[in-house]
């Protein structure tokens, strides 16, 4: 462990990376990353998980180097545990505990002192980081495959808060955590003092950072500040850059004029000089002379405004790439509008698997967010409701036609097209039809054919979304469970929009407070100790 935290830093120097597909992900990559926090952000697919591996030491750079001054801690968005392991595995102290056990058990050979160090608290730290994370009463010699998956992030955190290393990286840490959960990593992440790179597209969590580096075709653009700063910032950085493009388009079309001009100019003197020599007025060494003269002097001209145009060009290029990609998901489906006193969805004495029958009648485009601590059964209630797990009892009836996304975003063929795939859920629908219907989605010309299996995370939502909204008949009902998670912050900004523009029902399993607020929930339920409740805007 290192003695100086306050030196903890990360420093990458001419760093390369590439898959062995060849693909590039990144190309002489300069990082530097002092102590605090930083929020690392950036479109899916832009590199953000593969650069916490290299920095990891999880992934080998292909070229340059990765210097890590102090202990690194590591949490992975997606790292599956042995269920068999006990929690005081996970944790990192299962030796020390044993040797602690031996020798309070009277067992003092040498070895059990050496495993255990000064390290005679180590069951009482343990257990205070648990509490700490909300997880009072969880057994250390409990199993993985009892606790959820919610909780398991928790241990994953815990383990990495008891070794105190200097250098901590969380790739999406919210990720499958109820709201008391995510408040417990809240409170850990404004507590960390050393160096501390997060990867979230949760904007409360990137609230408590002390910098944003955004990620964005392979450079890291710094923004002092929290998100909030980050987003003001960068509304007046693109209000610059829409100036800039809107110059330069506009000296493009001068640069236009004037070259087009100087091509009439030199037609001119051309028709000048042969109509003079056709008079032989002057001498025809003179003429010649002339003749000479006027071409040199108009070529000059016309490379000149030729090399301007370029110019011009090349500026608007700049300008352009400065100017962020902001198209926006529309859902315009008339067919998918509800009457308010229309009934949607009813549930009648609903007995799941976790506990009382639940009722519940949806009416109207209500937009419901259903809440609840992890492991209280929501995904399993939206899964009944879709059809996808019978009922223990009660009913469950859909006076609409619905759709059900889940979170493994499975609906899809992997080795389709996303066109294919939406022509599979609209089978009657022509080929155009589908392709206009695709761009409202920004899957525009080629981008229609790429196969779903090489899409990006947020890619892959969109096209999911896509087929539901499009499929035939349009769904008047949609049952979203955690759709944000894996998105990056401009594809829920894009599903934001979509929804917002979408005239059906809603019902959301979501712990995205500031996502539930965006797109205008009506009605909040919550699911606790197996009873849906109505519970008070959160």
């Amino acid at each position: 462990m290192s003695m100086h935290p306050a030196s903890a830093s990360i420093v990458c120097t001419g760093l390369d990376f590439a898959w062995p597909d060849g693909s590039t992900v990144l190309e002489n990559f300069p990082l530097t990353i002092g102590p605090g926090r930083t929020g690392l952000i950036g479109l899916n697919g832009a590199g953000k998980s593969t650069l916490l591996k290299l920095i990891a030491g999880e992934l080998a750079p292909t070229a340059g180097s990765v210097k890590v001054a102090g202990e690194i801690g590591y949490l992975p968005q997606h790292a599956p545990l042995d269920t068999q392991l006990r929690v005081d595995e996970v944790l990192g102290i299962a030796g020390a505990r044993a040797a602690l056990h031996a020798i309070e058990g009277g067992d003092a050979r040498e070895e059990h002192f050496t495993t255990l160090g000064d390290d005679w608290d180590v069951e009482e730290r343990a257990r205070a980081t648990l509490d700490q994370l909300g997880l009072p009463g969880i057994d250390l010699d409990r199993t993985i495959g009892e606790v959820s998956g919610g909780e398991c992030v928790l241990l994953r955190l815990a383990a990495l808060l008891l070794r105190r290393p200097d250098v901590l990286l969380l790739d999406e840490p919210t990720n499958n955590l109820d709201r008391a959960a995510r408040e417990r990593l809240y409170a850990a992440v404004t507590g960390w003092s050393k160096v501390l790179v997060v990867i979230s597209h949760d904007r409360e969590l990137l609230q408590l950072v002390d910098r944003i580096a955004d990620l964005r075709d392979g450079e890291v653009h710094w923004y002092g500040g929290n998100f909030q700063a980050y987003e003001q910032a960068l509304a007046v950085e693109q209000e610059a850059a829409e100036r800039m493009l809107r110059v330069a388009e506009a000296d493009v079309q001068r640069q236009k004029r004037e070259l087009a001009d100087a091509h009439v100019k030199l037609a001119r003197r051309v028709r000048y000089g042969n109509k003079m020599n056709a008079n032989k007025r002057e001498p025809k060494i003179v003429m010649n002379e002339r003749k000479r003269e006027a071409q040199v002097s108009a070529g000059k001209h016309r490379i000149m405004h030729t090399e301007r145009l370029k110019e011009a060009r090349e500026r608007l290029d700049e300008a352009a790439e400065a100017v962020r990609d902001d198209d926006e998901i529309r859902i315009d489906l008339p067919h998918t509008a509800v009457p308010p006193s229309r009934t949607v969805l009813s549930l009648d004495a609903l007995h799941t698997h976790y506990g009382a029958p639940a009722d519940l009648e949806v009416r109207g485009p209500e937009r419901i967010a259903l809440t609840g601590r992890n492991g209280s059964g929501k995904t399993t209630l939206l899964r009944t409701v879709a059809g996808e797990i019978p009922p223990a009892g009660g009913t469950v009836r859909a006076h609409v036609p619905y759709r059900f996304l889940p979170q493994r975003l499975d609906v899809l063929d992997e080795a389709l097209t996303v066109a294919e795939n939406v022509a599979r859920f609209a089978p009657d629908a022509t080929r155009n039809h589908i392709r206009a219907r695709l761009a409202r989605f920004l899957f525009k010309g080629a981008r229609a054919d790429q196969p779903v299996g090489t899409l990006s995370g947020g890619e892959r939502f969109r096209a999911s979304l896509a087929a539901l909204m499009l499929a035939e008949p349009a769904p008047q009902l949609l049952l979203l469970d955690e759709p944000t998670n894996n998105l990056d912050i401009a594809s829920v900004r894009r599903l934001v929009t979509a929804l917002e523009s979408y005239e059906g029902a809603l019902v959301v399993v979501s712990h995205d407070l500031t996502f539930l607020r965006e797109i205008g929930i009506t009605r909040w339920l919550a699911l606790e100790d197996g009873e849906l409740t109505g519970t008070a805007p959160l």
